[in-house]
């Protein structure tokens, strides 16, 4: 139990740290909204999302229990409001904004990981470092998923040429849908050996050692 509380509370504070990697890189390109909207902050009740922050997460926890097996648990967090025509950078402002969420959960894990590979520590928080690495991982290329309201789904709008407007619309509209099913059918199996790979490739070993 003290494993599975743990887990969530890294998921939670990996995700509030993604917003605001989010909101810091907005506000550096001129567009203050997120600061001004109080979303520049580790108090988790101004990040929490009521699907993705608490129905999601909790239901995937209790599928798992009910199975009697052990998955990835996922989720994410109300989007940072940026407001675009603030950027100093026209062209990739909403690109780099996107993207540093993601950048940011990578170089936690990296840190995180490298710690395990190169500074003895006793089993308990070599746990810990442990899941603090592979969530991050799983959560930034959960993140680079191109499905709303992911970040990939920015970053693909923001390279996308615009003949390919009506679809970047129809993904808009549908995208909470799809994304439930990629979650459910497969996909986030995809993306939790991802970040195994991840994983082994920084700590040099397979996390099932430990977990």
């Amino acid at each position: 139990m003290a494993i599975t509380i743990f887990t969530l509370l890294v998921l939670l504070f990996s995700i509030i740290i993604h917003e605001i990697a989010h909101g810091s890189v907005a506000y550096y390109l001129g567009d203050p909204t997120a600061k001004y909207a109080g979303r520049l902050t580790l108090n988790p009740l101004k990040h929490l999302d009521l699907f993705g922050s608490i129905i999601l997460p909790l239901s995937l926890f209790f599928l798992y229990s009910l199975a009697g097996t052990a998955g990835p648990i996922v989720g994410w967090a109300k989007p940072v409001p940026i407001n675009p025509n603030n950027f100093r950078d026209k062209k990739w402002g909403e690109l780099k904004v996107s993207i540093a969420g993601p950048i940011m959960n990578f170089f936690i894990a990296i840190i995180f990981g490298l710690a395990i590979r190169f500074i003895p520590m006793p089993s308990t928080l070599l746990l810990f470092f442990s899941i603090i690495v592979l969530y991050n991982f799983l959560w930034g290329l959960f993140n680079l998923v191109p499905i709303p309201p992911l970040d990939g789904s920015h970053i693909l709008f923001s390279l996308l040429p615009y003949r390919f407007k009506r679809y970047q619309i129809m993904l808009q509209q549908y995208g909470l849908f799809i994304l439930v099913f990629f979650i459910f059918f497969g996909g986030l199996e995809l993306v939790f050996k991802g970040a195994f790979s991840l994983y082994f490739l920084i700590v040099g070993q397979s996390v099932l050692t430990l977990l």
